[in-house]
């Protein structure tokens, strides 16, 4: 076989220096491998053009890291904002805060912003209002993208009536109580923890902080966290023909949740760092600082934000497998759904840029995705519109009516009951900052949104499992 020198790497316009030298020890290792030298120069070359691709390879990570550090630009950062906000839209502006509109303005400012859209359940956030969509030309935001990175929604359909919910109700409710885990630091042990493919993920010995968050991840795999996060049995109105099910009404289980510890950790990491190389940003928008992703830590950030993708993705897929199978329920389809998370698209125009989506759901044209409502309230599967002014999204939930310390405040547990007794759901658990009376009208969001997505079903609650109020056991 031939051997791939120096000489031949140069030819191919590998330039001079260390990265000679990890190209060839690269290449030696794909020729024991028993690739021939086209194929050997063609898989050196996709790890010059696309290096963040290949940091969780273990025979291409060094040569993938010596790509980005000598391409990257040392320029010193533009943190100047703009003197207006871009123009954006706003869907259901009569529901929206001032506040976050303000807070949306000020992201429309950023010098790397090159479009925006403002979803109607949209609410304050840290930087980035919730339901706010940022698109940005070759720069990550890791508050745009937040700090439960990847929280998602999954609803699984049964083939079977609701009508079992109260029938058997105790049935129901044991294994939401005795299948799921909620809250700061909620884990399994011994031998409930759980299996998944994700644990064996390469990506986990990419970074060091990555390598340290895989016991987190072990111990957490199959839980939910706190707030509004949720695994609620209900019933669900198909109104069309789809997943091989005809319209009509079926028993269905519905969640909330993210990354868990791994995703607030690399959120917290890499936050911190974007903030270190933009000191000079002004302190309206000091959240919004950003990584390009020319750097080593902007593609460090993207490869873990991915991942945590990825292990949310496989949280849910834990609960909604124990919880059915505790009621020996067999899943007849699933859909499911990131809203905060960052994706590599294309503007109408061919320019390619970086979508964030902070509490916003991707609504691409035929794409499937799930908004919810509160404790009380129904939520919806939608298809999507692929609607570019909106940059193909929609809203991610009902959205906050008021604070939750307003909501302490000001709603009584006599109230808030009253409201789940008149709705038909069982609550186990929850906070009275969650009470529904805390949320926008769910129908009136979806309304205003109609141009955006397209409603195929309706998920009623009725046994909902949240965190315990806090001090509770």
């Amino acid at each position: 076989m031939d051997i791939i020198t120096g000489k031949i790497l140069k030819l191919e316009n590998w330039p001079d220096g260390k990265i000679i030298g990890l190209a060839k020890n690269v290449a030696a290792q794909l020729t024991e491998q028993g690739l021939e030298r086209d194929e050997i120069l063609s898989a050196l070359d996709a790890v010059r053009q696309n290096p963040g691709s290949f940091l969780a390879d273990s025979l291409k990570a060094d040569l993938a890291r010596e790509c980005i550090r000598i391409t990257q630009v040392d320029e010193p950062s533009v943190d100047e904002l703009l003197e207006s906000p871009l123009p954006f839209p706003i869907w259901g502006q009569e529901n929206i805060d001032p506040e976050a509109i303000r807070q949306m303005e000020n992201a429309m400012r950023l010098p790397i912003t090159v479009t925006g859209a403002l979803m109607p359940d949209a609410h304050v956030g840290y930087g980035l209002p919730i339901g706010g969509v940022l698109a940005t030309e070759n720069a990550v935001i890791p508050y745009a993208v937040g700090v439960d990175i990847a929280c998602r929604m999954r609803l699984s359909l049964y083939e079977v009536s609701p009508y079992l919910l109260g029938q058997k109700p105790g049935m129901f409710e044991d294994a939401l109580w005795n299948e799921t885990a909620f809250g700061i630091g909620a884990k399994w042990t011994g031998s409930r923890k759980a299996q998944h493919a994700v644990l064996d993920d390469d990506a986990w010995y990419a970074t060091r902080q990555l390598q340290t968050l895989k016991d987190t991840a072990m111990n957490q795999l199959g839980t939910s966290g706190m707030g509004n996060h949720f695994v609620e049995w209900g019933s669900f109105h198909l109104t069309e023909p789809m997943f091989d099910l005809e319209p009509g009404v079926y028993l269905a289980l519905l969640s909330h949740s993210g990354s868990r510890g791994v995703g607030a950790k690399i959120a917290d990491r890499f936050s911190k760092l974007a903030r270190e190389k933009h000191p000079d940003l002004d302190k309206s928008v000091s959240h919004l600082a950003w990584l390009s992703l020319d750097s080593e830590d902007g593609q460090e950030y993207w490869l873990s934000m991915e991942l945590a993708g990825r292990f949310a993705s496989a949280n849910h897929t834990i609960i909604h497998q124990r919880v059915a199978a505790a009621v020996g329920l067999k899943e007849a389809a699933a859909v499911e759904n990131h809203h905060n998370f960052a994706w590599h698209e294309s503007l109408p125009d061919g320019r390619k840029v970086i979508v964030h989506r902070k509490g916003a759901t991707p609504a691409s044209r035929d794409t499937l995705g799930i908004i919810p409502g509160s404790m009380g309230d129904a939520g919806y599967l939608i298809r999507g519109r692929g609607v570019a002014s909106s940059l193909e999204s929609a809203s991610h939930g009902a959205g906050r009516l008021m604070s939750r310390k307003a909501a302490l405040n000001s709603i009584s547990k006599s109230a808030r009951d009253a409201y789940l007794k008149e709705n038909g759901v069982t609550l186990l658990g929850g906070g009275m900052d969650e009470s529904p009376q805390a949320y926008k009208p769910i129908e009136e969001i979806i309304k205003a949104q109609s141009e955006l997505v397209e409603v195929l079903g309706k998920f009623t609650p009725r046994i909902v499992r949240m965190a315990d109020e806090p001090g509770d056991s």
